[in-house]
């Protein structure tokens, strides 16, 4: 396989993900995918800023957030965001702290 069709194969499988995310299953909510994943919406909204930013595209972390969700972060929280139990929280600071604050 050529390298342009690859990138457009995983460019494609990137945008049903999002998709699949903001659209299909509205109801996962970050907190469980991060506990379950070591990744969230959050966490693919700024792989896209990194990769811009590596382009020289200058983008932060809230345009990144709204290009991903297809709006705010405080619209998506208002229609989609649930309250976590306090066991949630706590396996989130530990997801969090493994697959987030110790990558480069």
């Amino acid at each position: 396989m050529d390298k342009q069709t690859e990138t457009e194969l995983q460019a494609a499988a990137f945008r049903r993900l999002q998709q699949h995310l903001m659209e299909d299953r509205t109801d996962v909510q970050n907190i469980d995918m991060m506990n379950l994943a070591g990744f969230c919406r959050n966490c693919l909204s700024r792989w896209y800023q990194e990769a811009a930013n590596e382009k020289g595209i200058q983008m932060g972390k809230d345009e990144a957030r709204q290009i991903f969700y297809g709006m705010t972060m405080d619209e998506w929280k208002a229609k989609y965001q649930t309250d976590a139990s306090a066991e949630k929280q706590a396996a989130f600071k530990v997801a969090f702290k493994e697959n987030v604050t110790n990558k480069g």
